[in-house]
């Protein structure tokens, strides 16, 4: 429907059909008007499965919701690096709403995973920005591909659950830009989402839902957001307040006393029934593209997409470690060891929790091969030791030639609606892991969890599978891989700190009373670590093959560019093993020459390349100005300081395998404004400013003792110490070190601030 027609829709409803729009008719459905035509659109949770729910609504999956299919939730589809994957598991959620009347899924969930304690990392991709940001444009892309919307969440600085309803996220704004921002932005700009989800928590003292700044300065106005913003669920605080910031759909259902609100807002003249009129039009413009585009030939093919699942789950497993002892072989007796060997955990709790139609664990995958035991080995229930449990697990782990422990957190241990307390496993695993190791030489973990673990026992294990929270297709996926019918080809999203204590948010998580402040600044995960040079468990970006792969002629296409320009930057990869398989190219850029702190490091594009044996491919990136700049928060907006620019190419964040130099020149001279507190040092930056002030000066200022005899004190100056003096100084300080007959005055002083601004043209 063009908005010629939407705005004519629009006219012809009455004041109190409008408010009623902009609230959800019950807890999926948004408001019809049927006398106009206008039909009720279903949105339902997402964003790794279809979580209908048709009666009985509630948000945290308490009652019960459709069969459908679970793919790997966030944390682990980050870990395939792979858009074209993503892109193609969108497409089958898309289908899958299309063949159920869903309008919008609610998802992805791209928030940064600042601390590994957030109960909600499962859902989320990465702590880069970047990664995460073109993680959710794949998916977006692939869902809205069939006509279905996105709900691109939560926005803004929901990085925890603790007091998530109240609690203020407090940064400064070159952090919110360069991380926080970041995440959203690059999906929000390049895949146009239909929807916004807006968060719970305050962002520097205002709720993300009256948040003027962000859901309209920022998403709108900057980068061309064209569709509505919903909140998320209860997450209203002022109706007609979040209505003018930019707020249009409230969900679930007010029951009518917020719409109450609006039209008495709009009668009294505190609301501009423009602003209504805007964003019903906006809501329309999405519930019509949908109505419009309904594929009622669509098919829920449930084992179809199980399989599609299964695919998926093979790109986002990650081989953490491996002292040769994987692959493994069929014809050698393997014990498959503890709980989620039989009854995986596969999915997060809360909003997100799929009612899976099947699902496939490592045993039954294992079907088909005799040499494969089972020993349970742990209950998840509680956190408690099962001797009987934990002696039949040793024993069969004798028997055999090889253990694989499948251990993780339960649901108990991470999980929406709440953070995690620490970063360890349940003991009883823990336990399990050592007596086993003690009595087989070969073990291999394999892990389900959401976010990082501690591993106590890394070094007694020969292998370490890390599988996410995989989908309901997960089992099979792993005894793939673990019996090399199936290359690993993921690579962490995130790092795994050795300790807890570690991570640049520990001292500030989950923050005071209803106040977080994010102090670590733009030093997020591996930005931190690197700067710190600090010892970590597995890096960023760390993934191992079964297969080896070389990198080779780095080229750049030029050695000097201005930051108007683009540098094509291009690499060959060789499959130098035996194995077929995919190798993720991670491309960092590192700043050699900033005036500001950066990171040592920062990921600034990616690529997933498949390569039989022997085979070499050409990977190109192209760099525009923003994989240079930083945010500059006295121009508020990106800025490139001229200089010299490293462009890393590597298998992780800490395993940098080839390195060139650009140099680059800003286009962007930064205003300096001088005052009378202006140092040397800055001042001096400036040539012409710095002859201004040297003439200005000349024979005036005289920072050494009238008398350099013995004992008057001279030889406690150094010329070090004189030239620190004079960097430092401030301008008015110019007065207080001259000679009485030679001495600049303050009136000096401050006409020379007017000369050196009129210089500047301030």
């Amino acid at each position: 429907m063009t908005l010629e027609k939407i705005r004519q829709l629009v006219a012809e409803m009455t004041l109190e059909e409008k408010a009623s729009m902009c609230s959800g008719a019950d807890f999926w459905h948004t408001e019809p008007v049927e006398r106009l035509g206008i039909p009720a659109s279903m949105v339902s949770d997402g964003p790794h499965g279809l979580r209908k729910q048709d009666d009985k609504a509630d948000h945290l999956g308490v009652n019960e919701s459709i069969k459908a299919v679970c793919f790997p939730a966030g944390c682990g589809t980050a870990a395939s690096f792979n858009r074209e994957l993503l892109t193609e598991m969108g497409e089958v959620l898309g289908n899958e709403c299309q063949a159920e009347g869903v309008s919008v899924i609610l998802g992805p969930a791209v928030n940064i995973k600042r601390s590994p304690l957030c109960g909600r990392n499962f859902e989320y991709y990465s702590e880069d920005p970047v990664l995460a940001s073109q993680t959710a444009g794949a998916l977006v892309k692939g869902i809205q591909s069939k006509n279905v919307g996105t709900s691109i969440k939560h926005f803004l600085g929901n990085n925890q659950e603790t007091r998530r309803m109240s609690v203020s996220a407090e940064m400064d704004e070159r952090t919110l830009r360069e991380i926080y921002l970041a995440a959203f932005e690059g999906a929000v700009r390049e895949q146009k989402p239909w929807t916004v989800m807006c968060s719970y928590n305050k962002i520097n003292g205002v709720y993300a839902a009256e948040n003027r700044k962000y859901l309209t300065d920022v998403l709108r106005d900057e980068w061309g957001f064209d569709g509505y913003v919903m909140s998320d669920w209860g997450a209203v605080n002022d109706r007609v307040a979040d209505l003018k910031a930019g707020l249009e759909l409230e969900m679930p259902s007010s029951g009518g006393s917020n719409d109450r609100l609006i039209v008495e807002a709009v009668k009294e003249g505190t609301l501009e029934e423009s602003v209504l009129d805007r964003a019903v039009e906006r809501i329309l413009n999405i519930v019509f593209r949908y109505a419009e585009n309904r594929d009622t030939e669509a098919v829920f093919d449930r084992d179809k997409d199980h399989e599609t699942a299964r695919k998926v789950a093979e790109e986002t497993i990650v081989l953490l470690k491996n002292d040769g002892i994987l692959p493994l072989q069929e014809g050698k007796k393997i014990a498959f060891i503890g709980k989620y060997a039989k009854e995986p955990r596969y999915q997060g709790g809360g909003s997100s929790h799929i009612n899976s139609h099947k699902v496939t664990s490592a045993m039954d995958a294992a079907a088909g091969n005799p040499s494969v035991s089972y020993a349970q080995g742990f209950r998840d229930e509680e956190d408690r030791i099962d001797g009987a449990l934990l002696a039949e697990a040793v024993e069969c782990a004798k028997q055999a030639e090889a253990a694989v422990i499948f251990a993780g957190l339960p649901d108990a241990f991470e999980s929406e609606g709440f953070d995690r307390k620490h970063m360890r496993m349940p003991e009883c695993q823990n336990e399990l892991i050592r007596q086993v190791a003690a009595v087989q030489p070969n073990v291999v973990v394999v892990l389900h969890n959401g976010s990082p673990v501690e591993m106590p026992w890394i070094d007694s294990v020969k292998g370490v599978v890390e599988a996410y929270l995989g989908g309901q297709a997960v089992g099979g996926a792993e005894y793939d891989i673990l019996f090399g019918k199936v290359n690993p080809s993921a690579k962490l999203p995130e790092t795994f700190p050795v300790k807890l204590e570690d991570n640049p948010s520990y001292l500030n998580f989950p923050g005071e009373g209803n106040t977080v402040e994010y102090k670590e600044g733009i030093f997020v995960g591996y930005r931190y670590y690197d700067k710190k040079r600090m010892e970590v468990l597995f890096p960023f970006g760390h993934g191992l093959s079964y297969t080896e792969y070389t990198y080779s002629n780095l080229k750049l296409s030029t050695g000097c560019m201005k930051d108007t320009d683009s540098l094509t930057v291009s690499v060959d990869v060789t499959n130098s093993g035996k194995m077929a398989g995919k190798e993720i190219v991670q491309l960092y850029v590192g700043d050699k020459e900033s005036s500001v702190i950066r990171p040592v490091k920062e990921l600034k594009d990616f690529a997933k390349v498949e390569l039989e044996p022997g085979e070499t491919k050409t990977v190109t990136f192209v760099l525009s100005k923003r994989a240079f700049a930083y945010y500059n928060v006295q121009i508020k907006d990106w800025h490139v300081e001229s200089g010299t620019f490293e462009i890393m190419i590597g298998k992780s964040s800490r395993d940098i395998v080839l390195t060139q130099t650009v140099t680059v020149e800003s286009t962007v001279r930064l205003p300096m404004v001088y005052t009378t507190d202006s140092i040397m040092e800055d001042i001096f930056k400036n040539p012409e400013a710095k002859a201004m002030v040297m003439e200005a000066m000349a024979g005036s200022v005289n920072f050494a003792p009238e008398e350099a005899g013995e004992g008057s004190g001279a030889e406690a100056i150094s010329v070090e110490m004189q030239e620190a003096m004079m960097r430092y100084m401030p301008l008015r300080g110019a007065v207080g070190f001259g000679s009485v007959e030679t001495g600049i005055t303050m009136e000096d002083v401050k006409a020379l601030v007017e000369k050196l601004n009129a210089l500047e043209g301030a």
